[in-house]
Formats: structure tokens, C-alpha cells, sequence
């Protein structure tokens, strides 16, 4: 099967904005679970805020990381392949496909099943066990199909297996081609900053890694060692064919690039955060920035703190009333008129007022 790069796309595209919008609502629903009512909430741009935000979005970046590969399997499970159609071990001999097919054709073939069934539904399925069982009869299309999937049955004039390679090595070039250029366009645009060395030298050795595969008469070692053994131990899932463990090598390492472009930050955080300001302008931009989250503090407590001495008269109407006129007498009294331009009007108004007021009288008016 060969590569898709639509897919690949779609995935970056979900990983640009998912990870931050699920980190935004967990964060909320955190402090909602974790602070008492009434208790002040962390401030966008304060420190527990930032040291929270970085902590929850490491953790959903993770998390998402791990589903992106759990739904590459899934995908790959829903999709079989036709040892697991025909219900045979991916190491099953020639006797062992024509007697299976021969239960299948005994238990599918269109002229044994009711006629409740749709003939056409019947049809195709038998048609699909008759493809799987002449592919997997033949050796040339069985290796080939081993490692480039079921995308060989339409890859015209191939006989041999080195036309199938040729064929799927054109396929796979342009794959690899596509996504080294892809890669060093992101890196001049900043995107893939941070392990840009590793990242080169992951791609590469997965090029590697599915050339062996690819052109090796065998089943990779790190299938018939390591990963089916396991996955026959622990779960009950089918062993992986070569062509499934290199498409899910490709979507694991996809991930895991945009996955690392995301954590590198995070991990940076902290230790740039102790770094002194290099320039006068950012340090004034520092202060500018604690001064904001000061006064952002204060007015949400300010608040908290009126909303708690308001409590008792929300549900007296009068009570409200009487509140905010008071309230609005006391603005007046100690805001307005401690304003230096109001009292500067005050005063000479009552310097005209006093003028030709007999000197007796000035303390009356």
C-alpha cells in the first residue's frame, strides 16, 4: 500500500489547533474541579497559569500522540488483509490457502446461499476469497503483496518481482521526495526548530528501514521478534504484515515529528524563563508584562470582593437599591471630587461666590 499524502496533511492540520483547544478546556474544567467556589482563579499570564497551561498541554499533546498511532492501527485492522479474509496465519503453505478456500467457496459460493441474501452482496464476496486466494497461491504476488499490500492489483504490466519493486520504489521515492522538501521548507520557516537534527535523521532511518524491508525476501525482524510476539501475548491482535508495519511506521513518525514541534517549546520554557533580558526594550516589555498581570489580579479581586459584600442584598430589590445609591453617593464624595481639577472648579467657585460678601458672612454662604 503506498503512502497517502492527503492523509498526512489532514493530520498535520489537526494537530495545528486540536492540542491547544483541548489544553484551553481542560484547563478550565481543571481549576473548576480543583478551586473552591468563591476562590480566586489563576490569571491568563500569570505564573501558575503558565506553569499549569504548559503542564496540561504536554499532556494532551502526548495523549494525542498516542491515539494518532492507536488510529493508524485501527484503521489498518478495519481495512484485514487476505490472510485474515481467508482465515489463515500470514505463514500458511499452498496446501493449507486451497483447503480453506474450499470451506469459503463451500459456505459463500453464490448458488449455496438462501436467496434471502442479496446475489450481488454474495457475489462480490466470493469474488474477493477467489483474489485473495490466487494472489497468495502465487508466490511473485504474494512477496510483493506482503509488502506493498493490496494497491499491487492495479499496478499494470508486473510479472516479476522487480517490477513490482521498481514500481512501488517509484511510488515510495516520490513519497520520501515530497517529504524531505516538505521538511526543509517548514524547518527555513521556523516550524520544525527544535530537534531538526534528529528529526533528518529519523527520516532517513526510516528510509532505510523500508528499503530492507522492502527488498528482503523475509519478514522484517521487528515483526516476527518483537512486535507479533507481543501483540499475540497481550492483545488479541492479528500479527502485522511488512506493508502494515511500514504504513504504520510512516504515520508514527509523522506524528511524533509534529508531536517533538510542539513539546520542544514547552520543555524550553522554563529554562528561557530564567534567562536575563537581553536589551533594555525587553526588559522594559518584562515589567510592562508583570505590571499587567498585577493589575489584572487586583481588578479580579476588586471584584471577587464586591461580589461577595453584594451577595446578601442580590435578591432584595430595595436593598439593591439602597446599595447603589449609597454606592453612588460614596463615588462622588471620595472619587469625584478628590480629583485636583474638581476641587481647582470648586474653589473658584466659591471664590465668586464670596466676592462683595461682607467678611462676617463668608462662612455662611
Amino acid at each position: 500500500m503506498t503512502p497517502s499524502i492527503p492523509n498526512s496533511v489532514l493530520s498535520y492540520v489537526g494537530w495545528t489547533f486540536l492540542p491547544n483547544m483541548v489544553t484551553g478546556w481542560v484547563q478550565t474544567l481543571y481549576y473548576g474541579v480543583m478551586i473552591r467556589a468563591g476562590d480566586p482563579k489563576p490569571l491568563p499570564g500569570s505564573a501558575r497559569y503558565t506553569r499549569d497551561r504548559r503542564r496540561i498541554n504536554m499532556a494532551v499533546i502526548v495523549i494525542y500522540l498516542l491515539y494518532s498511532i492507536y488510529e493508524a492501527d485501527w484503521e489498518l485492522r478495519r481495512a484485514g488483509h487476505f490472510y485474515q479474509d481467508l482465515g489463515v496465519a500470514p505463514d500458511v503453505d499452498e496446501k493449507g490457502i486451497k483447503s480453506r478456500f474450499r470451506r469459503l467457496a463451500a459456505q459463500f459460493h453464490p448458488d449455496k446461499i438462501a436467496s434471502s441474501v442479496p446475489r450481488e452482496e454474495i457475489e462480490s464476496r466470493f469474488i474477493h476469497l477467489r483474489l485473495a486466494q490466487d494472489v497468495l497461491l502465487e508466490p511473485t504476488k504474494r512477496l510483493a503483496y506482503d509488502r506493498f499490500g493490496p494497491s499491487i492489483i492495479e499496478w499494470p504490466h508486473c510479472s516479476s518481482f522487480r517490477d513490482y519493486l521498481v514500481h512501488g520504489a517509484q511510488e515510495l521515492g516520490a513519497y520520501y521526495l515530497l517529504g524531505g522538501l516538505v521538511m526543509v521548507v517548514l524547518g527555513v520557516l521556523g516550524y520544525f526548530e527544535w530537534g531538526r537534527y534528529w528529526r533528518y535523521l529519523a527520516f532517513a532511518a526510516l528510509g532505510v528501514f523500508e528499503t530492507h524491508t522492502l527488498t528482503r525476501p523475509y519478514f522484517p525482524p521487528v515483526a516476527t521478534k518483537f512486535v507479533n510476539p507481543i501483540l499475540s501475548k497481550l492483545t488479541d491482535h492479528p500479527p502485522l504484515l511488512p506493508f502494515q508495519i511500514l504504513i504504520l511506521a510512516r504515520k508514527t513518525v509523522v506524528a511524533l515529528f509534529v508531536a517533538l514541534s510542539q513539546l520542544g517549546p514547552l520543555f524550553q520554557q522554563p529554562d528561557q524563563a530564567k534567562k536575563k533580558p537581553t536589551s533594555a526594550e525587553e526588559a522594559q516589555r518584562q515589567q510592562l508584562d508583570r505590571l499587567d498581570t498585577i493589575t489584572r489580579s487586583a481588578d479580579f479581586e476588586a471584584t471577587r470582593l464586591l461580589g461577595l459584600d453584594l451577595a446578601p442584598f442580590i435578591n432584595d430589590e430595595l436593598a439593591m437599591k439602597d446599595v447603589r445609591s449609597r454606592l453612588k453617593e460614596w463615588l462622588v464624595q471620595n472619587t469625584i471630587r478628590s480629583e485636583p481639577e474638581v476641587r481647582d472648579a470648586m474653589g473658584r467657585v466659591m471664590s465668586r461666590r464670596r466676592t462683595g460678601v461682607p467678611a462676617s458672612a463668608r462662612g455662611n454662604r
